[in-house]
């Protein structure tokens, strides 16, 4: 199951969107995922008819829906966090077998005529946890299974597999449900989570070396919102986000009263549908690497915006069983198009440090956006009409889609978010404690008059820099009895959240440095010097005659 070096440098060179299925283990976890995805929409059409046909209201069916999503959006980051700090693979056994547990209670009660509506809600809520604790760590390890270069692509095969499972899962759950039963719909779901258990003990994952211990929970959530707080390109993934997936969410909530309450349709043309949607996700994704090799990330994004509401228009005014289908063709491609881009961009904007937590946060965004939508939706439908309220999430998209127009995502594929290593080892006459702090870092430049401008404009990103991965306190002084002698100074919270720093800095925050280091005028580099706070007395003064900080 493991893969050598030699099969992974020849599946980095390989070109396509293809290339890393190369690689054995991504595939086999590609595959995995996938069943499991498949076992997870048969689980979902189950659960929606059979709340549909028991109940009726349009919004019991999208309670069922929110209680999927809703459990995401409270415990995306808290997933994320320990995803980032725990080893992925004992993490993502755990979640595994706890949705494996959940899927088969939901078969067994079903089985014996015990599943009421409201156990039905409970359980979809605890099957809704698995998956929130999952997704994340699901997420990032595609980083950890392809080389750099091929990690767009390796997400992009990850959109394919979820719409592979959108588009084959809705209609096997669909089939199950109506020639089998709910039983073995959720019965089928437990099975795929068995697989994915299989494959995951086969894999045997290289930790990964540092010769720092890791981070405590506390410490790692607030790392992860930090981080976020100052990174403009992860906010902006997180923006779009919320400006699409509110209004996407009335397709998935209220299908299924227009197919049962307004079409007089049963599972199979329920299943069908969805699978349509399915068909042009796949489709879409496809042709996503052409599309985006010759349209502006961003105009991408706002045309599947467009495409989505008009297929909205069409689920509220068409009831043809020939027409429909292709309204859905048409969500599905749009879905899909933003989905994956949006996804690419969050993965490509963030370092692998904190990528399981900067994914979190958009899962947070994404769930959120489909919780409240799911409801809204739901409850507007029921107090109007399923058309008005599918008219209204169509405008919505619009407008959304134009207000976060600005909003730019293009540019994060192209960003080198690699650890650059640079920074040397801070010389100390002795050895300092971990638990030692605050600690106050400064670095003396010299900067002659002419380039005053821009080196505070370089500052101004280091700065971002500094605070974004772990400074409490950041700030540059003049020395007005010397002209042109400058000071930064940044404050971290303890002698290990200093040397995280020096773990966490970039080749693309190594470019600004060198900047600097051109405009510093003097015969020898910036000198930086640590004063580290503590009842521990030093034996003498600590030298510092380093640069690159």
């Amino acid at each position: 199951m493991v893969e050598n070096s030699t099969s992974a440098a020849r599946a980095s060179a390989a070109p396509g969107a293809w290339a890393p299925l190369q690689i054995g283990l991504f595939r086999a976890l590609w595959l995995a995922i996938m069943g499991s995805n498949v076992g997870t929409w048969v689980n979902d059409v189950a659960a929606a008819w059979v709340m549909a046909e028991r109940t009726g209201s349009p919004l019991m069916v999208a309670l069922v829906q929110s209680a999927t999503t809703v459990p995401i959006v409270l415990l995306a980051l808290v997933a994320g966090t320990l995803a980032d700090i725990v080893d992925r693979r004992r993490y993502l056994l755990a979640t595994q077998a706890w949705m494996l547990v959940v899927a088969a209670c939901m078969a067994v009660l079903t089985h014996l005529g015990l599943l009421s509506p409201t156990l039905l809600v409970v359980l979809t809520f605890c099957m809704g946890c698995g998956a929130a604790m999952a997704m994340p760590a699901q997420a990032a390890i595609v980083s950890e299974l392809v080389p750099q270069p091929m990690l767009a692509s390796a997400v992009a095969l990850n959109s394919i597999g979820i719409n592979i499972a959108r588009s084959l899962g809705p209609a096997i759950g669909g089939v199950i449900v109506a020639q089998l039963g709910a039983t073995w719909a959720f019965g089928f779901n437990a099975i795929s989570f068995a697989a994915m258990l299989v494959v995951l003990l086969r894999w045997k994952r290289d930790p990964k070396a540092s010769s720092l211990p890791p981070e405590g929970f506390g410490a790692g959530l607030r790392a992860g919102l930090r981080y976020a707080s100052r990174a403009g390109r992860l906010q902006a993934v997180l923006i779009k986000s919320a400006g699409f997936f509110f209004f996407a969410s009335a397709l998935t909530a209220l299908l299924p009263v227009v197919v049962r309450g307004q079409m007089q349709g049963g599972a199979g043309q329920y299943g069908m549908l969805l699978g349509c949607v399915g068909i042009g996700a796949v489709s879409g994704a496809l042709l996503l690497p052409k599309l985006r090799a010759r349209l502006d990330r961003d105009l991408l994004v706002l045309l599947a915006t467009l495409a989505l509401a008009l297929s909205l228009v069409g689920l509220a005014l068409l009831r043809s069983w020939v027409t429909l289908p292709l309204a859905m063709l048409v969500n599905g491609f749009a879905w899909i198009t933003v989905l994956s881009s949006l996804q690419i961009a969050a993965q490509t904007a963030v370092p692998a440090w904190v990528r399981a937590r900067a994914l979190a946060l958009y899962i947070m965004v994404f769930s959120l956006g489909m919780a409240a939508g799911g409801l809204c939706w739901g409850a507007l439908a029921q107090r109007t009409s399923p058309t008005l309220a599918l008219l209204v999430a169509a405008v919505g998209a619009v407008l959304a889609g134009l207000l976060v127009w600005r909003v730019r995502i293009a540019g994060t594929e192209e960003l080198d978010l690699r650890p650059a290593g640079h920074w040397p080892a801070p010389e100390l006459s002795v050895a300092v404690a971990h638990d030692r702090g605050p600690v106050l870092v400064t670095v003396e430049y010299r900067i002659d008059a002419a380039d005053r401008a821009a080196f505070h404009a370089c500052m101004r990103l280091l700065g971002t820099v500094r605070r974004r991965d772990g400074a409490v306190l950041w700030g540059v002084a003049e020395d007005v009895a010397s002209p042109g002698v400058h000071l930064e100074y940044f404050v971290a919270a303890s002698w290990l959240e200093h040397l995280r720093q020096h773990e966490r800095i970039t080749s693309d925050d190594k470019a600004v440095q060198e900047q600097l280091r051109r405009l510093h005028r003097g015969e020898r580099h910036p000198v930086v010097r640590h004063f580290v706070g503590g009842s521990e007395a030093l034996a003498s003064a600590i030298p510092h005659s380093h640069s690159d900080i």
